[in-house]
């Protein structure tokens, strides 16, 4: 018997939150020479290159791109393991930091890649990491609601 309720749509919500962090700009740096966007893959020039000036990215950011889609897809993958909660739940806690490493990486990348210059904006988006992990830790306790819902169905049987 399982019971799943809420906790797939915390997932879900979850999953969704970090999958648009993953791929939309984060913040915007200004540099001497141009205007730097930052998202998950790195920095890339703002607009279109003229007399010779740099285009696509300047700097690479692998492993915050990497934990960022790892933190999208481990939600996504745990909504379809409702037959094994505690696995589930223990997937949760893995989400969780990996939450905790995306926000450390990109606060780390945002503010110390470039030192002279500093960030320009920050995106609304920055939020999106505390959204997904307020949901991933509402999910694991809602696991855990309906583990012990189950448990005391088992006993009146």
């Amino acid at each position: 018997m399982v019971i799943q309720r809420w906790q797939s749509v915390m997932l879900l919500i979850a999953a969704v939150m970090m999958a648009c962090f993953s791929f939309v700009t984060i913040a915007q740096v200004d540099t001497p020479l141009q205007t730097l966007n930052f998202s998950c893959l790195g920095f890339s020039v703002e607009g279109t290159p003229t007399d010779g000036a740099p285009s696509g990215y300047v700097a690479y950011t692998w492993p915050l791109f990497i934990m960022s889609l790892l933190s999208a897809v481990i939600p996504f993958i745990a909504v379809f393991l409702f037959k094994r909660p505690r696995f589930q739940r223990s997937l949760c806690v893995m989400e969780m930091l990996f939450i905790v490493c995306v926000a450390v990486m990109t606060v780390w990348f945002g503010c110390y890649v470039y030192e002279d210059a500093p960030v320009h904006s920050w995106s609304a988006l920055v939020c999106a990491p505390v959204i997904a992990f307020v949901a991933a830790a509402w999910a694991r306790r809602l696991i855990g609601k309906d583990m012990a819902l189950l448990r005391a169905a088992d006993r009146l049987r």
